[in-house]
C-alpha cells in the first residue's frame, strides 16, 4: 500500500442575512436539510470521521434566531443542530468573517470588526474562545491580513494553492501538500494549502476509487508525511444538497470513511491541528493576494467582486462610509446601528451577483449614514 495521506475536509457554510427567510418557499428547506445532513452523516464514525467547516456571522444568527427556529421547525430542529456542531470528536470549526466580507476588498478597521463580533457569537454558541484555523472568506486573503490573524489568535489560515509562490527550494509537491509559514512585518501564521482541482471534483461530484487514485498520484514519491486539503462550500450545488445517499457527497465520504476504518485505504482523515501537533509547518511562502475559484473566475484580481463598474463604485462608497464612522467613533459617539449596517453591506454576496445584488450594499450604507446623522 502506498504511504499514508492525510486528508482535511473543509465546507463553507454561509447564507447572508435574510436569505433563508427570503427562500422558505424554493430552496430553504434544501439548504436547511444539507447542513442537518452533516452530523447525521457521521454518527457513529466518531473514531475515523474528521470535518473542518466554517460559519458565517449571518448563518449562525439565523440558526439562533427563535422565530425562524420556530418557522422551520417541521424541516430542521436549528437548536439541536447547533448543539450537534458542536461534537469535538467530528468537527473543528474555524473562524471566519462575520457578514462574510472579501476582506482584502474592504478597510482595515472593518476587517477587525467582523472578526471580533464572528469571534463574539461562535464563542457564545459553541461555549468556546478556542479556534486555531481561520476561513477567510471566499479565501479572499492578503499578506496584510497576517498581523490581524495572529493578534486574533488564529494559529493557520487557508488559502487556495493557486496564489501560493515558494521563498525557498520545493518541489510541486512540497509546495501542495506541506503547512507552511508565512510572515508580515513581523508576525507569523501558518498557511494551509487547498488544493485547487481536487477540490473543484469535490464540488461537482465524484467516486471513492477515483479520488484514491488521483491522490495517490499527486503525493505520489513524497518524502515526508502529505496533507491533502479539499475546500468547498457544504450547503451549496446539487451534489451536497442531493438527499440520496448513494448520489450526494455524504456516500462518498462515508465509503472513504469505512476504507480508512478498515484500512483498505491510504488515505486517513485528520483535523489539521493535529498534523501540525505532529509533522508542523516546513518552508517559508508569500501568497498572493487573491480569492478562491468560483464558476468560471479563477480568483485572481477579485475579479468575481470587481469586474463592473457598479460594483467598483459600491466598494468606493463603503471605504467613504467606512472612514467616516471610524472617525465618529474616535470622538466616542454611539455606532452600534450605523457599523453593523456598514458591514452588513460589505457582504461578498451583495458584489458576487454583479448588478442584480449592489443595490442591497447601497441600502445598508444609506441606513448607516442615515443612522449615524441621527
Amino acid at each position: 500500500m502506498p504511504n499514508l495521506v492525510h486528508h482535511a475536509l473543509v465546507l463553507n457554510l454561509h447564507q447572508p442575512a435574510g436569505n433563508l427567510q427570503e427562500l422558505m418557499a424554493s430552496e430553504t428547506p434544501e439548504i436547511l436539510l444539507a447542513l442537518d445532513r452533516i452530523p447525521r452523516s457521521l454518527w457513529g464514525y466518531e473514531d475515523v470521521a474528521r470535518v473542518h467547516f466554517s460559519i458565517s456571522g449571518t448563518l449562525l444568527e439565523t440558526l439562533n434566531d427563535p422565530r425562524f427556529q420556530e418557522s422551520v421547525y417541521g424541516i430542521v430542529d436549528c437548536g439541536s443542530l447547533l448543539w450537534h456542531y458542536q461534537n469535538l470528536a467530528l468537527f473543528r470549526i474555524l473562524g471566519t468573517g462575520y457578514y462574510h466580507p472579501v476582506l482584502p476588498l474592504i478597510p482595515e478597521d472593518d476587517r477587525i470588526e467582523h472578526l471580533n463580533r464572528w469571534l463574539g457569537i461562535a464563542s457564545h454558541l459553541f461555549w468556546r474562545s478556542d479556534f486555531q484555523g481561520f476561513w477567510p472568506p471566499e479565501m479572499g486573503f492578503c499578506m496584510e491580513m497576517i498581523p490581524m490573524l495572529e493578534k486574533a489568535g488564529y494559529r493557520y489560515v487557508l488559502v487556495d494553492s493557486e496564489h501560493v509562490r515558494p521563498l525557498e527550494s520545493m518541489s510541486w509537491q512540497e509546495l501542495h501538500y506541506r503547512p507552511h509559514i508565512a510572515n508580515f512585518n513581523g508576525s507569523r501564521i501558518v498557511i494551509v494549502v487547498r488544493d485547487r482541482e481536487l477540490s473543484n471534483a469535490q464540488q461537482s461530484g465524484m467516486d471513492f476509487e477515483w479520488f484514491s487514485a488521483e491522490t495517490e498520484a499527486r503525493t505520489r514519491g513524497c518524502d515526508f508525511p502529505p496533507l491533502v486539503v479539499t475546500a468547498t462550500d457544504g450547503d451549496n450545488g446539487g451534489w451536497f444538497r442531493n438527499p440520496e445517499h448513494s448520489a450526494n457527497f455524504w456516500g462518498f465520504y462515508r465509503n472513504l470513511l469505512d476504507e480508512a476504518r478498515h484500512s483498505r485505504s491510504a488515505i486517513r482523515p485528520v483535523f489539521i491541528e493535529d498534523y501540525l501537533d505532529l509533522h508542523g509547518a516546513s518552508g517559508e511562502v508569500h501568497v498572493e493576494t487573491g480569492a478562491w475559484n468560483t464558476g468560471w473566475h479563477h480568483g485572481r484580481g477579485f475579479m468575481q467582486w470587481t469586474g463592473s463598474q457598479s460594483q467598483k463604485d459600491a466598494l468606493t462608497r463603503v471605504n467613504e462610509v467606512s472612514r467616516v464612522l471610524h472617525e465618529a467613533k474616535r470622538t466616542g459617539r454611539p455606532m452600534e446601528e450605523a457599523m453593523w449596517r456598514l458591514l452588513r453591506a460589505e457582504t461578498s454576496c451583495n458584489f458576487f451577483w454583479g448588478e442584480s445584488w449592489v443595490h442591497r450594499a447601497h441600502r445598508d450604507l444609506d441606513e448607516s449614514l442615515a443612522n449615524l446623522k441621527r
